[in-house]
């Protein structure tokens, strides 16, 4: 009889030895599965709602150095046809998305810009890590302020830009009616 032959076993021998075979694969899923969870005690964090352990948030071991920005004057060629393009860098610091309190003790630290343009009382914040566009800003000197904020809007930094915008024949947008 050949090796791998199961000409000579009856049905019941071969359908014996497929319940054995599936009983051993069965028992290897099982029993690695089980060695791949780990013990809740083993996980930092309290227990969730839904019976899962939550990873906890391990507090910050040290101060973090200080967030520095750097902003560059505007890009000359773009503001000599009326466009502000403010390159600028931030250290020890990632600019992203993210807000809120429980935001400011994670590492490395994440925040955000505020941006005001010529003392105005309003200023938007800019998450996008790509530089500041300012278009349509009248002729004549501005001043653009660019604040370093951490995801609490607490400032860390800050950086006033003055420049001038020359007169290129700007289209400034009409007032419209009812607005201030």
């Amino acid at each position: 009889m050949d090796e791998g032959s199961d000409q000579g076993q009856s049905a019941e021998d071969r359908a014996a030895t497929g319940k054995v075979i599936l009983f051993a694969a069965a028992t290897l899923l099982l029993a690695s599965a089980a060695f791949a969870q780990t013990p809740g005690s083993e996980v930092p964090g309290p227990i969730t709602g839904s019976g899962t352990t939550a990873a906890g948030v391990v507090p910050l071991a040290e101060a973090q150095p200080i967030a520095r920005l750097y902003v560059d004057p505007p890009l000359a060629v773009p503001l000599a046809r009326g466009v502000v393009v403010l390159q600028y860098r931030a250290e020890n610091i990632r600019i992203v998305p993210v807000f809120g309190s429980a935001a400011t003790g994670v590492s490395p630290r994440i925040g955000h810009l505020h941006v005001s343009v010529d003392d105005l009382p309003w200023v938007w914040a800019d998450a996008s890590g790509v530089p500041v566009i300012i278009q349509n800003l009248p002729p004549g000197p501005h001043r653009v302020s660019v604040e370093l904020a951490d995801a609490n809007h607490q400032i860390l930094d800050h950086r006033p830009i003055e420049f001038l915008v020359p007169d290129v024949g700007q289209q400034l947008r009409p007032a419209r009616a009812g607005s201030h």
